[in-house]
């Protein structure tokens, strides 16, 4: 019998406690009229598929029963419902939205095969973590190191598009045949580049992606064999990425084919490409590493003019994410934690003072039968509907707050849209609400539905306002308004950190600053002639705009491309230990720093007359003279940089050309004629600056219009303010600002819930006292003293303790 009384033990306790002595009757009699134990046997399979059978049918009866008691019990108290249930969103909704963005960046692994063996490769020469690695350099680490499976080469390449509609400029990579083994991605249509594609004799083959695929082309299944132009150079469509195939970035749109020739691999110092590699089975990154270290150190040995103290980095693909990600994404964890807890807190109080309201009402049922067990599950039943409620309005704020909780998501990596809510977020939502149902139900469930119920039949209601009935919920209270406290000065830390790096001087003015990316196609525009006339023209109309009063061409504005980097040499001094000092490079038309307010220093500016037939000239930032002549005039010293000697002519300011939390380094502007023809396209200016007296958004039409007349064909990039750059640079703290004044203030506004439900569950258990007190002369001003004092000591507790 000890077997089938713990048989019986699936059915709920109060089924037990009616029908168990008779069932356990019944089988005791059947099991003594079994005979033999093929018959005992026999009753036990049929006892355990009765009980199989009819638990869970008992169960279901007594969850129906308890769903219509919650369903009347909460249209009597529709405010009470409404408040549990709206607390509980915010909590679960704030906790969702932060998930689903931290799943992606932190927890959720790459969408490829075996991403954990998956890793970058960098250079780090002296000055830097880690940088990209030159052809040369690439070229041996990929035929010396053994640790890895494949390996291939990447850069990311913006062009512009032809052939398939009117001409756009495009997000791409070119990339090495290898990209697809180390990947191990298989094409959507069609196939992807092979080891032929990437000889320098071989025809230009195009992979698009899945998006552009279906945004470009209309997802034409026979786009393959279609030729387009990117940058005038002709490329034929062979295949199509798969959907999940985001690489290197989301935002790429294309693979085009990456042929090296030998004048790649003549400068180890020109550094562009970034690698990635699949490491071999049964190798760990450790070891890797330590490869990688040797190989570095043989190739400084081997060239040391450009490979002095420079290492190797070898960091997996998936942590890549900037410290600064990380940590933000980890305050947001806990500060949507913080509000989760408040939430709880305050589900919990407004569950226990309806349960102990309705504390008669359990004792008589009680009295009439009803078990313990049979109370703490019809509360438990309501807490969970309540909570159910609470999820679903959670999961609803979070698909509403996603899109800008994405934000804060790296841009460079290849990893899924954030802003939308899947299976594995509802998921976490639906836990999350099942905790808080279950988690801070059963105390109040418990407290209502133990004690001793005889007395609350009698005793009316009387409670006391300090008694011992409020201790926990005034704990609660306090422990409310200290986490409130502590994500508001948490707040203020970061809102005063923001302050002070917005305060910090760009080195330019950009306000009233146009700027217009205008993509050069490499074929049409290789000529330093053919550029400059269209500068001449771009820049003559623009400046007879209304309200323009400066304009100018350069390789880049600040802040909106931080590479660029090259090797310094001063002419004519000894070679000293160690690498050479570096600077970020740029060409600039004439006009350029007036316009963008960069003050000089010394000398002059690039003018019109600095031409190829004229001697080399180049205008450096204070930083760069700092650097390389110290304590002495820099106007008329020469020094060599991307393979030409240039003098000194200008000594500009100081600007933060990768970010105003980044010191200002050495910097060369170089007048936009004196470069050879063909030669370092990617630096040819390209981005117009436009300042005006007014609006300069109001330029885009004329500029647009100004732009089609000189070139039908030139598609335009970005347009944008110089403001708007140099707001992006701040954007991620700013919305982790905002994100955490907003959790600052939903905690603040669940304390003053949790305060204000306290003192009126206890003024509502106190009316017959309260009124026997003015019934003795007690004033109105003395009750409100007394009530409102209990809710200001909460307040200044939790304070003290969050401060």
């Amino acid at each position: 019998m000890r077997a089938f009384r713990l048989l019986l033990r699936l059915y709920p306790a109060s089924f037990r406690a009616e029908y168990g002595a008779e069932m356990c009757g019944v089988f005791a009699a059947r099991r003594r009229e079994a005979a033999g134990p093929a018959a005992a046997a026999a009753l036990w399979v049929e006892t355990l598929a009765d009980v199989a059978a009819n638990a869970p049918r008992v169960h279901a009866e007594l969850l129906r029963q308890d769903l219509r008691w919650t369903a009347r019990s909460l249209r009597s108290a529709r405010g009470f419902a409404l408040t549990a249930i709206a607390v509980t969103g915010l909590g679960v909704g704030a906790n969702t939205a932060v998930f689903s963005v931290a799943d992606r960046v932190l927890l959720r692994p790459l969408p490829y095969p075996e991403p954990d063996r998956l890793v970058k490769l960098w250079e780090s020469p002296p000055g830097y973590s880690r940088t990209e690695l030159s052809p040369a350099n690439w070229r041996d680490w990929r035929s010396l190191a053994t640790s890895f499976e494949a390996a291939a080469a990447f850069t990311r390449v913006d062009a512009n598009l032809g052939g398939a509609g009117a001409p756009r400029r495009v997000e791409g990579a070119a990339v090495t045949a290898d990209l697809v083994s180390v990947l191990g991605v298989r094409p959507w249509l069609g196939r992807l580049p092979a080891a032929a594609d990437d000889r320098e004799d071989a025809p230009g083959v195009l992979v698009l992606s899945h998006g552009a695929w279906l945004e470009e082309f209309g997802g034409d299944v026979d786009v393959l064999g279609r030729r387009v132009r990117l940058d005038d150079l002709e490329y034929e469509i062979v295949g199509v990425l798969p959907p999940g195939a985001r690489f290197p970035s989301p935002s790429t749109r294309f693979w085009r084919t990456f042929r090296f020739g030998p004048a790649d691999f003549e400068d180890r110092a020109d550094r562009y490409l970034q690698a990635v590699a699949r490491l071999r089975p049964g190798v760990s990154i450790e070891e890797a590493r330590a490869e990688m270290a040797v190989i570095a150190a043989r190739l400084e040995r081997e060239h040391p003019d450009t490979n002095a103290r420079s290492g190797a980095s070898v960091i997996r693909l998936r942590d890549e994410i900037p410290g600064q990600t990380r940590v933000l994404l980890a305050a947001l964890l806990g500060a949507s934690g913080c509000v989760l807890l408040i939430a709880c807190s305050n589900l919990a109080g407004l569950l226990l003072a309806r349960a102990l309201g309705r504390r008669k009402e359990l004792a008589v049922r009680a009295a009439l039968g009803a078990g313990r067990e049979r109370l703490v599950r019809q509360l438990l039943t309501e807490s969970l509907v309540l909570a159910a409620g609470g999820g679903i309005l959670g999961a609803l704020l979070a698909a509403a707050a996603a899109p800008l909780l994405s934000s804060l998501t790296p841009h460079g990596l290849p990893l899924e849209d954030s802003s939308a809510i899947d299976l594995r977020v509802l998921a976490f939502a639906a836990a999350v609400t099942l905790a808080t149902g279950l988690g801070f139900g059963v105390l109040p469930a418990i407290r209502a539905a133990g004690g001793r119920m005889e007395l609350d039949v009698r005793e009316g209601g009387r409670s006391g306002l300090g008694g011992r009935r409020e201790g926990l919920r005034g704990a609660l209270v306090a422990a409310e308004v200290t986490v409130a406290v502590v994500l508001l000065v948490c707040g203020g830390l970061l809102l005063r950190a923001l302050a002070r790096v917005e305060a910090v001087d760009p080195g330019f003015r950009g306000e009233g600053v146009l700027a217009v990316e205008t993509p050069l196609p490499w074929g049409r525009y290789g000529l330093v002639d053919r550029r400059a006339d269209l500068y001449g023209r771009v820049l003559a109309e623009v400046r007879a705009l209304p309200g323009v009063t400066r304009a100018a061409y350069a390789s880049f504005v600040p802040m909106a491309m931080k590479g660029g980097i090259w090797a310094i040499e001063e002419v004519g001094a000894p070679a000293g230990p160690g690498e050479a000092p570096r600077a970020s490079l740029r060409f600039v038309t004439p006009g350029f720093f007036a316009t963008l307010g960069i003050p000089l220093r010394a000398g002059r500016d690039v003018a019109a007359s600095d031409t190829r037939e004229a001697p080399y000239a180049a205008v450096v930032s204070e930083s760069f003279a700092r650097t390389i002549w110290p304590g002495r005039d820099p106007i008329g010293r020469r020094f060599r940089i991307a393979f030409d000697e240039r003098t000194v002519v200008g000594v500009a300011a100081d600007v933060r050309a990768r970010g105003l939390e980044r010191d200002a380094e050495p910097q060369v502007w170089l007048p936009h004629g004196q470069v050879a023809d063909s030669s370092l396209m990617w630096y040819a200016p390209k981005e117009l600056v436009v300042r005006t007296s007014g609006d300069p958004e109001a330029l885009v039409p004329a500029v647009r219009a100004i732009l089609a007349r000189v070139d039908p064909e030139l598609p335009l990039g970005q347009v944008r303010t110089l403001d708007d750059v140099v707001g992006a640079e701040t954007a991620p703290r700013r919305t982790q600002v905002r994100v955490l004044a907003v959790f600052a203030a939903l905690a603040l506004l669940l304390a003053g819930v949790g305060i204000h439900g306290l003192l009126s569950f206890a003024v509502s258990q106190r009316s017959a006292e309260i009124g026997v007190r003015m019934a003795l002369g007690a004033r109105a001003a003395d009750v409100l003293r007394l009530v409102v004092g209990r809710g200001v000591a909460l307040a200044v507790l939790g304070a003290l303790a969050g401060s």
